[in-house]
């Protein structure tokens, strides 16, 4: 079976009944398109006389403008960052349609019949979808608000104009995903905005005037196309999210055409329910990834300001969703201000508002989340006001977040329960702080869990604000199959693999077909100890079913955790542990059995207890493992150390590790 039919086969087999019908239904409405029906070519005449507010607030009085001048004149030169081709140069004429780190050109076939997980015949998507996005439109109206110089206005003419003649409606390969459309249009509505709307300059003129035409028709088209083509049932994650919000801020900003009312008003009703489908009331994005938290939540802010600066309101229930995202996200976060890289993260945003050098997508959010909740907690671990925020609440967001009494003592939440996050540790907050992050949760959301790693049980360990154990991220998506597999295996996570095999079987890049599950059994803390058990299912599918169980034990005052590790079987088996260490980290092997790491001005000292005929091998960038690798970015890679230890059982076995933090 080839690679294509047998992930339409696993696919397939992660769909219901209906989900099936609903593909079908698509693919004939597809087909119809493809042959020229139902291409709404006709565009309805638009009424631009409807006055709408700002979906952002412009401000200008707290940010640095030469910083979004200097970064729009790059951009303006052609240069742009996209993931790890920094300063690449980019033709805004006919680059649109081009992987620029291949060179491929995807052809202008009709888009939702071009395999984009091909990349011999579009490249690498993510590089083509992500200047397409316009997010650097964003910038260039940003350097405009600021200064009213007209090369930006100019710039903008050149660049709209230019992907409209090389992208036309439904053809290529911006015309596949229903996401990348509304990403783009939420890009478009800030642009709008900033430039004035209908009264800007850059629609002066006849050429201007054309332009507006133009443009209009674009995203009347860019509805409709995502109005058909809805991310639903098992597909129905961050896609789905950001689809509805796409068309929630444009139906607003642009509530030009008839049946604009109605598809706001849908939107808006299927956002919401979404949100409080998708989160859990304790926090947490049911993909478990961490990077997506940020993604939804800059979907969910944006639409309910947009709302609430055009005389709408979404729910208290949905105010107070986006609160508690917030906290989990304050909670998981050290006094370092790091955040673990669980689950998928491919460097997505929605916006980029901020041109600050130090600029934090999470602790942006919790600035945002202060102003929003007036939480002094929120405050504390933000550490400032951000550009985002200003360019989101306005020119009274500095005064507001000046009024927030800061919490710098204020309870960390420890237990999310609902997504089987546990949180161990002491001294939050203060430079001795031990913060151990506990996964115990299920593998993602929906029956294809496409953004979960198979990492249950694995845990993070960070002291006084710097990483140690780590989580080492996500590197790739739809090429390099082999880095794709590794890094969302269990292998690449701290706990334990069983045979060489995963806890959870993959169907494809972003489908799991077997997932393991996993439970906390036990959790318990007080002043001077927390402890931590739980169990997966994973490794029961085996001809000898086994067992993985884990208990974790913090001793505050002896500043010691261990590890215990029951392996439940009754036959041999091939039982291997890792631990995974920041970049940042020096391991030395001490020759005893045990590990001497060091991290900066932090250091702790790893051991096994009772097992010693388990020695210790020290991994560091090994592409055949492959091993001992960390991505914090989007195909960027660099090494680190993976500790690896091995051991044959055939019965019940105990291992027990002993960790020291100094």
């Amino acid at each position: 079976m080839s690679e294509s039919v047998n992930w339409y086969w696993n696919r397939l087999k992660c769909m219901s009944h209906q989900e099936v019908l609903y593909r079908i239904e698509q693919a004939v409405f597809t087909r119809s398109q493809s042959l020229g029906l139902f291409r709404n070519g006709n565009l309805p005449l638009s009424d631009s006389s409807f006055k709408t507010e700002h979906s952002i607030d412009t401000c200008h009085d707290r940010v640095l403008i030469e910083d979004y001048v200097k970064e729009a004149d790059r951009v303006l030169a052609g240069r742009l960052d996209i993931f790890n081709l920094l300063d690449k140069e980019y033709s805004f004429k006919d680059d649109w349609n081009r992987d620029p780190l291949k060179g491929i050109d995807a052809p202008l076939n009709f888009g939702k019949t071009l395999n984009y997980r091909d990349d011999s015949i579009v490249g690498d998507i993510k590089y083509l979808w992500e200047p397409n996005r316009h997010l650097h439109l964003v910038t260039i109206a940003q350097a405009y608000y600021l200064t009213n110089e007209q090369r930006y206005i100019d710039a903008l003419e050149v660049q709209l104009n230019s992907w409209f003649d090389n992208c036309p409606y439904l053809l290529g390969p911006n015309w596949t995903s229903s996401l990348e459309l509304a990403i783009r249009l939420i890009n478009w509505s800030v642009v709008w905005q900033l430039i004035g709307g209908n009264e800007s300059a850059l629609f002066t003129g006849g050429d201007g005037e054309k332009l507006l035409e133009r443009w209009h028709g674009s995203i009347h088209q860019h509805i409709s196309f995502i109005k058909g083509h809805l991310s639903k049932y098992s597909s129905a994650n961050n896609h789905l999210i950001g689809e509805l919000a796409g068309l929630y801020v444009a139906t607003t900003v642009w509530p030009y055409w008839s049946d604009c009312k109605k598809v706001q008003k849908k939107s808006m009703v299927m956002l919401e329910e979404q949100a409080l489908l998708q989160n859990e009331i304790d926090g947490v994005n049911k993909e478990q990834a961490i990077s997506y938290q940020q993604f939804v939540l800059d979907f969910l802010i944006i639409s309910g300001l947009t709302a609430r600066n055009n005389g709408q309101e979404f729910s208290t229930e949905y105010w107070k969703r986006i609160e508690s995202m917030m906290g989990f996200l304050a909670s998981i976060m050290d006094v370092g201000g790091n955040v673990p890289m669980i689950g998928d993260a491919d460097d997505g945003y929605v916006v980029r508002l901020s041109q600050e050098s130090d600029w934090c997508p999470y602790r942006s959010l919790l600035a945002t989340g202060a102003i929003l909740f007036n939480r002094g907690d929120f405050k504390y671990k933000a550490g400032r006001l951000d550009d985002k925020t200003r360019w989101l609440l306005g020119n009274e967001a500095d005064f507001q977040y000046e009024k927030i009494n800061v919490l710098s003592n204020s309870p960390v939440k420890r237990a999310f329960s609902s997504s089987g996050y546990y949180i161990l540790g002491s001294d939050f907050e203060k430079n001795t702080e031990i913060k151990l992050i506990v996964d115990a949760g299920p593998l993602g959301y929906q029956s294809i869990a496409a953004h979960g790693h198979a990492d249950a049980l694995s845990f993070t360990l960070n002291l006084g604000g710097h990483e140690f154990l780590i989580d080492p991220g996500t590197y790739a998506y739809h090429t390099q199959k082999q880095w794709r597999d590794y890094f969302r295996g269990t292998s690449a996570h701290n706990t334990i693999c069983i045979d060489g095999v995963d806890q959870s079987t993959s169907g494809g890049n972003f489908m799991w077909l077997r997932k393991a599950n996993a439970r906390c059994e036990h959790w318990d803390t007080n002043e001077f100890v927390d402890q931590f058990s739980g169990v997966h299912d994973g490794y029961m599918c085996l001809d000898d079913p086994v067992v993985h169980q884990r208990g974790l034990y913090l001793d505050k005052n002896e500043r010691k955790i261990r590890v215990k590790d029951f392996i439940a079987c009754k036959k041999w088996h091939q039982v291997e542990g890792f631990w995974h260490f920041s970049e940042a980290c020096e391991v030395k092997n001490q020759g005893d059995g045990s590990l001497e790491i060091l991290n900066d001005t932090h250091k702790m000292y790893m051991r096994m207890i009772g097992n010693r005929d388990i020695q210790y091998h020290l991994v560091r960038g090994d592409k055949k493992l492959p091993a001992g690798w960390v991505s914090r970015r989007y195909d960027i890679k660099e090494p680190c150390y993976t500790v690896i230890w091995h051991a044959q059982i055939s019965k019940d076995s105990t291992f027990v590790t002993e960790i020291v933090c100094l």
